[in-house]
């Protein structure tokens, strides 16, 4: 069955220099023939692949001019989709590249859907699963850590070590096969004792890269990071600093913030996503009881909390109940106005907070930011701060690893406890068809569109 022929916008919406029409499928050609009229002699369809030829985008229909446009020519299998790729470079405006994609439509194609380009290259071979998912994410990079992590993704790195884990596995399958099926002849054997030894090295090594998928979902997805503190500790003015401009309202009054603020600030790669919330105490405004709620709401998602306290005020109970409030989480505590007060020290607190990273901070003067940057990268990714040890940040594929090892870890149990290999070989089986989903060699189809739903339309 033929494929359709597929078109959308290939640039970011908006006013540009250079808007891009992208065609793919085995109409790319005939539809240019039938809308493109190149300024030298010959057709779209007889262009060599890799070629560019300037001409004109005409309507046809009525032979009118739409725009001036330069067509490449890329002819499978040797393009992103491993099809027949036309596009059309045409002027940038919204309403010229939305004229020259309207016109492709009526002469045969139909608009793609989102990310439909890249699974045709995932379905095409071109791409697997994983590369396909860092198509994604390297558009999405907003840091320069994102965009390496993503490009090493791209080229394959983790899919290589997918890919070694699967055949590792397979292997033990067919060991395992063979001595059910032929157990009287004289063939290599696998002892329990061998089998054991290579699946304690596989979990050990899937356990690598789950702590590797960690560290990396903080580079891909960001840090989130609650600034929380009774009122008019100077929460916003840090939300402030951090960002580098006015994002939150200041004042003296208690309770100007009512809602949650959110801002992501890139940290010496780390994207920080920063959230202001409203001071914690007890009210009666009606508006701030809901930013109070909303406030203890965003610090149980948290993955850092920055709890303010000031030095001017001492320690006070409405200190004593959000400190209680962020047991459990990963906390660093500011003590702020440190350049005017001297009610509550870095000694104090670290009495009523036993255990804690406390900082001096002046946000007013820009004293500690330094230590504050530090230490939040550190409270993030830990000892191992380098990108270069990261080879998954997808939690599609965090779970799948995760499952796999679990499986792995009931054959190594089932194995202890004497059960045979024909019972085990299902668990072993089990971690492999896991892997696969990684890489897209064992998926439903159903789990594909939904992967390439979050893709933008063109790409």
């Amino acid at each position: 069955m033929e494929k359709d022929t597929i078109a959308a916008i290939a640039t970011a919406v908006g006013v540009g220099g250079i808007g891009i029409v992208r065609i793919s499928g085995p109409k790319a050609f005939a539809i240019g023939d039938a809308i493109f009229s190149p300024r030298r002699s010959g057709k779209i369809s007889e262009q060599e692949s890799y070629s560019a030829c300037y001409g004109m985008v005409i309507e046809k229909a009525g032979g009118k001019v739409i725009d001036e446009a330069i067509a490449l020519v890329m002819r499978a299998p040797a393009s992103y989709t491993r099809e027949d790729v036309l596009e059309l470079q045409c002027h940038g405006g919204p309403m010229a590249v939305t004229a020259v994609l309207k016109e492709v439509l009526a002469a045969g194609a139909r608009l793609a859907r989102p990310g439909e380009f890249t699974e045709r290259a995932f379905l095409n071979g071109r791409l697997d699963l994983a590369q396909a998912e860092a198509v994604c994410d390297v558009i999405r990079a907003t840091t320069e850590a994102n965009l390496k992590i993503a490009q090493e993704q791209l080229q394959g790195r983790l899919s290589k070590k997918i890919r070694a884990l699967r055949e590792e596995l397979l292997s033990l399958e067919a060991r395992m096969e063979v001595a059910i099926d032929f157990p009287d002849d004289d063939l290599p054997e696998l002892s329990p004792e061998q089998l054991q030894d290579r699946l304690n090295r596989l979990i050990s090594e899937l356990e690598s890269l789950i702590a590797q998928g960690e560290q990396g979902r903080v580079w891909r997805e960001g840090l989130a990071t609650v600034i929380i503190g009774k009122p008019n500790v100077g929460k916003s003015s840090l939300l402030n600093a951090l960002v580098g401009r006015q994002r939150a309202l200041v004042t003296d009054i208690p309770g100007t913030t009512r809602d949650v603020i959110e801002e992501v600030i890139n940290l010496s790669g780390l994207p920080l996503r920063l959230l202001d919330t409203a001071g914690i105490r007890k009210t009666k405004d009606v508006v701030e009881q809901l930013g109070v709620e909303a406030a203890k709401e965003q610090l149980a998602l948290a993955q850092l909390v920055l709890l303010v306290l000031d030095a001017e005020r001492g320690w006070e109970d409405e200190d004593e109940l959000i400190f209680s409030l962020c047991q459990g989480k990963k906390t660093l505590i500011l003590l702020n106005k440190i350049d005017v007060g001297k009610v509550l020290t870095v000694q104090d607190v670290k009495r009523f907070c036993p255990g804690e990273e406390v900082i001096p901070l002046s946000v007013k003067k820009g004293y500690g930011f330094k230590e504050l940057e530090d230490k939040i990268i550190r409270f993030a990714l830990g000892s191992q701060q380098a990108i270069e040890h990261v080879s998954v940040s997808n939690l599609r594929h965090l779970e799948a690893l995760d499952r796999a090892r679990k499986a792995l870890q009931e054959t190594s149990a089932a194995l202890s406890a004497g059960f045979g290999y024909d019972i085990i070989s299902t668990e072993v089986r089990s971690a492999r068809l896991e892997l696969g989903t990684i890489t897209g060699e064992t998926i439903d189809q159903e789990l594909v569109d939904r992967i390439f739903q979050d893709f933008c339309i063109g790409k």
